[in-house]
């Protein structure tokens, strides 16, 4: 509870924050929406030219695109460490965050926290609510509770990966080029993955497994029998990474002594 109130005295400052500057708030919002649409006209054009893409659909594709919003969005929302060896290693401001009550990386999440990154995940559904009449498949009653349950399996790979990356600012005297490139590979798991080489499928299911925070989830409500497996294993992917992410957090923020350490 201490720790949900002070999330919403994070999220109330947020909020007099930006509304003192709505037009860079609108703007932020507007080049959101601007990413999201060409990723949705590549995929179009894509299809103006083929029929199938290594037996799936548009619809299907765009389907998958849409689940992978979702955590996307959610990820982006709460785990804003981009800057974090730049504004707290270099700059010194982890030691500020350690003199706090709360847990260490708990008060960074909050201090960057980005509502605005929420609306990929409000698109997610409804892209996902477009595709799904064309798509021939059911909807069961438990079919919500599984999305949930998918859901946060994504949401804690992307938090393991990144929370693990960001820790290596503990172990480097310099900011890392790591993140950026990260952000460049996740985008892989928006697609199917049968369309890439063996290799590249299995770095994206077992090393960097980005498979799981976009196609393998959304293969379950695609009723894809043989990746129903994975699909399942999706919560326990995610409960590995971020248990992993969190131990290279702990370890290495035993390590820091003080601004320039």
């Amino acid at each position: 509870m201490f720790t949900a109130g002070i999330f919403w005295d994070y999220l109330k400052t947020y909020l007099k924050t930006r509304m003192q500057y709505r037009s860079d708030f609108w703007v932020e919002v507007f080049s959101d929406l601007l990413f999201l649409a060409m990723n949705l006209i590549f995929i179009v054009v894509i299809f103006e030219h083929t029929q199938l893409l290594d037996g799936w659909t548009r619809e299907q594709i765009i389907f998958v695109y849409g689940y992978f919003m979702v955590p996307y969005g959610i990820f982006s929302a709460f785990f804003g460490l981009w800057g974090f060896t730049e504004r707290y290693i270099v700059k010194g401001e982890l030691d500020r965050v350690l003199t706090r009550p709360v847990h260490n990386l708990a008060q960074l999440m909050l201090e960057n926290l980005d509502p605005p990154g929420l609306l990929s995940s409000i698109i997610g559904v409804a892209i996902m609510a477009y595709a799904w009449p064309a798509l021939g498949v059911s909807l069961d009653w438990y079919d919500p509770l599984v999305f949930l349950l998918l859901v946060a399996g994504s949401v804690m790979v992307y938090g393991g990966i990144y929370i693990a990356l960001t820790a290596v600012s503990f172990y480097s005297d310099s900011p890392t080029g790591i993140l950026p490139l990260m952000y460049n590979i996740q985008s892989y798991g928006r697609y199917p993955i049968t369309i890439y080489n063996k290799m590249l499928q299995l770095v994206l299911t077992w090393a960097l497994p980005f498979a799981f925070v976009g196609f393998y989830p959304a293969a379950f409500f695609l009723e894809a029998d043989d990746l129903l497996g994975y699909a399942w294993l999706t919560p326990v992917v995610g409960a590995v990474f971020l248990g992993f992410g969190l131990f290279v957090w702990n370890t290495g923020i035993k390590r820091y002594r003080g601004a320039g350490s």
